[in-house]
């Protein structure tokens, strides 16, 4: 388990000794982050915006003990139809690197493989909502999707998160599947629930266990930001998403699964205590 950054000095007494700027731990707080003895991961989503190279990767590997895994996301560039600003949202122009497989394999998988190695624990396919000319034809998302993924490299783990429902089909499942590639489990107001998700994607049926807790239901982004900052508390606690992915956790256990879970400010107002209670519902 781990969370999406580690930058937030509001996790001061939680996870930091002491207060400290988020420019200082972002740049030096990743080894005592990796001295919390529940947080074992770690996500990278920097790398949706703006590639970063194998140098950077590897600075981060060196600052983490060899058990430690990263969830690295890989290039919007490759998971959206049209080219987007540094903010992720649409600029409106064709993007040439949607779903091309030489692409990432360059700038995304050799970069994160070459720098992490054995610390990268899951290259994330993040698809954002998709446009209705896309998801308006699930059988052909999922073939595009069964050619992208199957002419990747083999040996890194790869999941997909998708934030169209309807694109969460019997197609999709055998896509993954043909690939060895994971369904990135999602709690997002944009998706059904983890219950839904595993009807069509079963827990036991991946290489992986992926889970993402992104966000609660109700309240955007900046919305969320705004009524948690700083992050030093459960401001809005979500008992039942927590047991629901406890329960998957549960089930890939029983199945012998390794997986991931990562967990975001803007689930429940301070990821730290989140996976602290996680945990607990876990071990229950």
């Amino acid at each position: 388990m781990g969370t999406s950054s580690w930058s937030f000095p509001g996790w001061a007494g939680l996870v930091w000794g002491g207060r400290h700027a988020a420019e200082v731990l972002s740049a030096e707080g990743l080894p005592a982050y990796a001295r919390h003895p529940l947080l074992r991961a770690a996500g990278i989503d920097r790398t949706f915006y703006a590639p970063l190279g194998a140098e950077a990767f590897a600075l981060h590997a060196a600052q983490v003990p060899e058990d430690f895994r990263f969830l690295v996301k890989a290039s919007q560039l490759c998971t959206f139809p049209a080219l987007r600003d540094g903010t992720g949202r649409g600029a409106g122009r064709e993007n040439p690197r949607w779903l091309d497989a030489s692409f990432a394999r360059d700038a995304v998988v050799a970069p994160a493989v070459e720098g992490l190695g054995e610390r990268l624990g899951v290259l994330l396919f993040q698809f954002p909502p998709l446009p209705r000319t896309e998801t308006r034809d699930p059988p052909r998302f999922a073939a595009r999707l069964a050619a992208f993924l199957s002419a990747l490299p083999r040996g890194p783990r790869y999941a997909v998160e998708i934030r169209d429902g309807e694109l969460l089909t019997a197609g999709y499942a055998a896509a993954l599947a043909g690939a060895g590639a994971a369904h990135g489990f999602t709690v997002h107001p944009s998706m059904p629930a983890l219950e839904v998700q595993a009807r069509t994607a079963p827990v036991e049926a991946q290489p992986a266990l992926v889970v993402r807790w992104m966000l609660g239901h109700g309240c955007g982004y900046e919305e969320a930001r705004d009524r948690y900052a700083p992050f030093d508390r459960l401001a809005a606690p979500d008992p039942e998403s927590r047991e629901s992915i406890a329960e998957l956790v549960r089930r890939a256990v029983r199945a012998g699964k390794e997986g991931l879970v990562i967990v975001n400010n803007k689930a429940e107002g301070s990821s730290p205590l989140s996976i602290v209670e996680l945990a607990r519902a876990v071990a229950a």
